[in-house]
């Protein structure tokens, strides 16, 4: 492990906490480090509200994840792979990509309780459109980027258009798949919380823990719930960078 890496944070731990405690930050704007961890420690004995403890919010807002990121795998890889295969397809279906595809999936959250009602459904739905489009252009970028050579030499080889779409066209595109997956996926969790701050008014969600949180100015345990969020994101993110770099080798 690369110790350096660990220097910039421990840096400004120190540094924060240093302001903090001779009151150059007042405590109730910018709690310290050591109020923070006493608030994550609430939040996973006591809960925010009390009696939701951490480890449930966590859950819920994983599950909301995995729901609306699943469906955003199973709508944007095929389609994403008939566009790149497919002219006409592309032709005909880009222009509406392309029009959606600028909306902030948060535009769509008043949309979503009207079609979903004020829950977990508004919140998978606002994930989905997060993740969506990442992963189709993705999906289409590595379809296309398949070098034509590759193609020629398999129908020289007599290989049906079937082979060619297995062996070679989806194989050659999974590299690209999995980048659009891990950029999605970040997309997805960062919407989640912002889902959860409109789309969720009772019941478990890290972004409900902190707008629950802020009604009753514990901005300690805001912070700490942010942290739980980033870390969370990061976990994921590494995940997802290792099963790239496996890919990329294989490739």
């Amino acid at each position: 492990m690369n110790w350096k890496r660990l220097l910039p944070p421990v840096v400004l731990l120190l540094a924060w906490q240093g302001l903090s405690a001779s009151g150059v930050i007042a405590d109730y704007k910018l709690p310290s480090p050591l109020t923070v961890a006493s608030g994550l420690l609430d939040l996973i004995r006591v809960g925010m509200p009390p009696g939701h403890k951490l480890h449930l919010h966590i859950y819920y807002s994983l599950q909301r994840v995995l729901w609306g990121y699943a469906l955003a795998l199973l709508a944007a890889i095929p389609l994403g792979i008939l566009m790149g295969w497919s002219r006409t397809i592309r032709t005909l279906l880009e222009p509406l990509v392309e029009m959606i595809r600028p909306v902030p999936p948060l535009a769509w959250i008043p949309l979503a309780i009207l079609w979903f009602g004020i829950g977990g459904k508004s919140a998978a739905f606002i994930i989905f459109l997060g993740a969506f489009f990442p992963i189709l252009l993705n999906t289409v970028s590595g379809v296309n980027s398949i070098e034509p050579v590759f193609i020629e030499a398999a129908r020289v080889l007599n290989a049906s258009r079937r082979f060619i779409f297995l062996k070679v066209l989806i194989p050659g595109a999974v590299p690209s798949i999995v980048t659009g997956m891990r950029i999605g996926v970040g997309i997805g969790w960062m919407t989640l919380v912002a889902a959860e701050f409109t789309g969720v008014k009772q019941g478990y969600g890290l972004g409900y823990m902190i707008m629950t949180a802020r009604d009753i100015q514990r901005s300690d345990e805001i912070i700490a719930g942010m942290l739980v969020i980033g870390l969370i994101g990061l976990a994921i993110d590494v995940g997802l960078r290792m099963v790239e770099q496996k890919l990329i080798k294989w490739r």
